[in-house]
């Protein structure tokens, strides 16, 4: 061995020797950042997989209330269980254009007299409702037709939370005339009986387009319970709320409560 590599060893024996000391512990540092790097941090994780899931699910809402703003509803999923509870119903589409404009006005008075004046929820219906202890529906068509299109029939707080999730989207993406029409073509009119078209022609054997006021009342009044009304065999109580449902139509096209629905 020479006398230069006798001196670096000798100094290398007497104090730290940078190329046998000094690198290994960089190494190491750099392991210790790269496991601190990776340490599992589970909360973090799980709000981020939270975070995916509400921005999916939001993607998913904004995807269907757009196609049925474009697409009609060829069926509801309460349709789909009376059809396999009674083996078929009867149903057909019909545009609003070959609906008579009488019988929009009619389920507008009959359900939802300040449907053009609202973005979804009538404010003055729910607090009357709650002033009257709940006795009362205060439902609005959007949130009837959020329900019929996209959910489940029932109460329960976890459909009403979603109703009131979507209803405000439909509002913003859906025309006035769009609700109209689709409610009318899913609305539920007897057992087994969906939309006016069918209605029109199981009650009184004629189309949507040509009903009459009385007609049109007539259907409006089955609403609420339509599996144990009639329009075809109407009791007093319905003759009664068929013609304050026709005086309501009168009322709401003079004053122009219609005007967001009708051309």
């Amino acid at each position: 061995m020479g006398r230069p590599h006798r001196a670096a060893l000798f100094l290398c024996l007497t104090r730290p020797c940078p190329a046998w000391s000094e690198r290994p512990m960089a190494r190491a540092g750099k392991s210790r950042s790269k496991a601190a790097r990776w340490r599992p941090r589970p909360l973090r994780w799980t709000f981020r997989q939270l975070r995916r899931l509400v921005l999916l699910a939001i993607g998913v809402l904004a995807l269907a209330i757009s196609f049925y703003a474009l697409f009609d509803p060829r069926s509801t999923p309460y349709m789909n269980a009376e059809r396999s509870r009674l083996g078929e119903v009867d149903f057909q589409w019909v545009p609003l254009v070959e609906i008579a404009p009488v019988m929009a006005r009619s389920v507008v008075a009959a359900e939802d007299a300040n449907f053009c004046a609202h973005w979804g929820f009538d404010m003055r219906a729910i607090r009357a409702a709650i002033e009257e202890g709940g006795g009362r529906g205060a439902s609005t068509l959007s949130q009837q037709v959020v329900k019929n299109v996209y959910l489940w029939q029932g109460r329960s707080w976890v459909r009403k939370a979603l109703e009131a999730l979507i209803t405000p989207g439909m509002e913003l993406v859906w025309s006035k005339r769009r609700i109209i029409e689709v409610y009318l073509n899913v609305a539920e009119f007897g057992e087994g009986v969906f939309g006016v078209e069918a209605a029109a022609r199981h009650y009184f054997g004629v189309g949507p387009e040509d009903l009459s006021a009385r007609q049109a009342a007539l259907l409006a009044a089955l609403l609420p319970d339509p599996k144990r009304r009639s329009a075809a065999r109407p009791s007093a109580f319905v003759e009664r709320r068929a013609a304050e449902i026709r005086d309501g139509a009168a009322t709401i096209r003079r004053d122009g409560r219609a005007t967001c629905f009708e051309d």
